[in-house]
């Protein structure tokens, strides 16, 4: 359901078309919530039908047609309600900490290469964030600027201030994650050597 709702949260800022959606997307929401392109439209069409948002049909050239998707007041009221409502946590599921709890079954070479690897995704994925905290500070995060284009005077350095929240948590989870991976090097050293 939380797909819904950071489709809400990008098309509150203005109509947009599919496609601007989803460059939208992995712009700025898709850093806390990953959705691959294929689940976009049927969730679009879903909240269509559901009355969250309505479509414009738009001609594009001599042939060519675009759907512009608009938030309705049903879907502002849903998104309003979201936000203000408790947040329904999910379980846990990780891939990378279930490898860990089982590392005595790989050979120390395939232990360190999964933590190295684990950190460059995690040294990856640090550098997008702080990334984007720079393009925060210097209000050059096109999604950011059109959003307090819309937003009343006296709201923009809340809207600026829990967008910077947003990413660093993002950016602490990375060091964490880097940090962890750090710290299981070091493990596997330690009782390859006390195996030795």
């Amino acid at each position: 359901m939380s797909l819904r709702y950071a489709l809400l949260a990008i098309l509150r800022v203005g109509p947009q078309s599919g496609y601007e959606l989803q460059k939208q997307f992995s712009l700025s929401v898709g850093h806390v919530w990953h959705a691959p392109d294929s689940q976009i439209y049927p969730e679009l069409r879903k909240m269509a039908a559901e009355g969250l948002v309505e479509t414009e049909d738009q001609t594009r050239g001599e042939r060519g047609m675009r759907r512009l998707y608009h938030v309705t007041a049903a879907g502002d009221r849903a998104f309003i309600d979201w936000m203000n409502g408790p947040l329904d946590y999910q379980r846990f599921r990780d891939p990378a900490h279930l490898r860990a709890a089982y590392l005595e079954s790989a050979e120390p070479a395939a232990a360190r290469a999964f933590l190295h690897a684990h950190i460059a995704h995690w040294e990856g994925e640090l550098a997008q964030f702080e990334g984007e905290l720079s393009h925060i500070d210097a209000l050059s995060n096109p999604m950011l600027v059109r959003r307090l284009e819309s937003t009343p005077a006296d709201e923009r350095e809340a809207t600026i201030e829990y967008k910077r929240f947003a990413y660093e948590g993002l950016a602490d989870r990375a060091r964490g994650e880097i940090a962890w991976a750090r710290r299981g090097l070091a493990l596997v050293d330690r009782l390859s050597e006390a195996a030795s």
